[in-house]
């Protein structure tokens, strides 16, 4: 932690200007973003120097939900066993600029939902557009100046001003008849932080567990059933509608095994090859439903979705021959 000249408490001093995003935000990624809670702890990892590609093993467990694909974030277990780090509900009763103050002050940060349209990285998308929920990390705030640095999404970002106003809901609209947002305490003094061998071996082990646990059932099989369903409704619906379901359906899962095809070499190397493939099939499926979706015309998902599940299985099978 370091408190500058100005007011502002830094936990690191990250600087927006020459931050570098981690490679699984590169571009040239089929899904730069996953999903908001996935993504700021994939940057707060590689900010504090871990590898955040050691967590990404639960991946294997990505089901079907009966209504979208599993929404992943890393077991809080899984970020203790590796890193030392962890990660809990923590109750606000001041405002929450005194809250990120004292938690940053303290080593610490936390995880706070904010609505994105005072996000100004967002400007592509939500940004005084639309109201949607999405997680953060602050690195550093100036409660005076009303000025925060933090992390979300795919990389590092600062916002001040009425921006920073109605990201902590300070501004007079607001009423006191709306909860209070999802808040987490992430510590850094929960054990041993692994690093090297030491921490690929742990991943490894990860791994193996979450794969013993991996859904019992093809998961693109149970959704060909449910898509060829929802299919009418979506092309005969509003795009808003289309968006969600793709959000939800092909860009999650599609998101996920992105993931972990990169975790799977990372920790197998050229052991993991075969399933590492199979599951980049899978990113690459999701794509082309995607594009047949977006098209909004009628189209039979079947030989598409077919393909995804024939390549989970192949993945699956070859990952067993490492893990299993």
């Amino acid at each position: 932690m370091t408190t500058t000249s100005t007011g502002a408490v830094s936990l690191w001093g990250v600087d927006p200007s020459d931050y570098e995003p981690h490679p699984l935000h590169a571009a040239g990624r089929t899904y730069l973003e996953t999903n908001c809670y996935a993504d700021v702890l994939v940057e707060l990892l590689h900010a504090r120097g871990d590898e955040p590609l050691a967590m990404l093993g639960f991946i294997v467990r990505t089901d079907w939900e009966g209504d979208q694909f599993t929404y992943f974030k890393p077991p809080y277990a899984d970020l203790e066993r590796l890193f030392g780090i962890d990660v809990h509900e923590m109750l606000p009763y001041r405002t929450l600029p005194e809250h990120v103050e004292e938690q940053l002050a303290l080593g610490r940060t936390v995880l706070v939902e904010i609505d994105a349209w005072y996000l100004p990285d967002t400007a592509a998308t939500s940004y005084r557009r639309e109201h949607l929920k999405t997680t953060v990390a602050p690195e550093t705030i100036d409660r005076e100046a009303q000025r925060m640095r933090y992390f979300h999404n795919a990389g590092f970002f600062e916002l001040e001003g009425e921006d920073y106003q109605g990201a902590f809901r300070m501004l007079p609209h607001f009423t006191e008849d709306v909860m209070d947002p999802f808040v987490e305490i992430v510590r850094f003094d929960a054990g041993p932080r692994l690093t090297g061998e030491a921490l690929r071996a742990g991943a490894r082990e990860l791994l193996a567990y979450h794969y013993a646990r991996r859904p019992a059932s093809n998961p693109f099989r149970a959704w060909s059933e449910r898509l060829a369903e929802d299919l009418p409704k979506l092309l005969a619906g509003a795009a808003e509608d289309y968006h969600a379901y793709a959000f939800v359906t092909v860009r999650m899962v599609g998101s996920a095994f992105e993931l972990l095809a990169d975790h799977v070499e990372w920790v197998l190397g050229s052991e993991g090859a075969t399933a590492a493939d199979a599951m980049r099939r899978i990113v690459e499926g999701t794509k082309t439903v995607s594009f047949r979706l977006a098209r909004r015309r009628p189209f039979d998902p079947e030989p598409a979705v077919a393909a995804l599940a024939q390549a989970w299985d192949e993945g699956m099978e070859a990952l067993g021959r490492s893990v299993g």
